[in-house]
């Protein structure tokens, strides 16, 4: 899931060139793993004061799953989908 939308929010950030797309999924990926990561940790202890953690798969879902639909939606807008 990580995979297909770092680049698309990459592609927002530095435009189309491949070159500069690449270098910058390189630290946009991890950085989104390692905040999903820290925000699968704290979630549950932050909202509950339990001592348990949620799954990264689902803070990245919840990331991501809107951001795609954004994606979805303004190329629908666009006339493109």
């Amino acid at each position: 899931f990580v995979g297909l939308i770092v680049p698309h929010m990459v592609r927002n950030l530095v435009g189309s060139d491949y070159k500069r797309l690449i270098v910058g999924c390189l630290f946009v990926g991890p950085a989104l793993m390692v905040a999903a990561d820290v925000g699968a940790r704290l979630g549950m202890s932050v909202l509950t004061g339990a001592d348990a953690q949620i799954p990264v798969g689902i803070v990245t879902g919840l990331v991501g799953g809107p951001y795609f639909l954004y994606l979805m939606r303004r190329r629908q807008n666009m006339g493109e989908l």
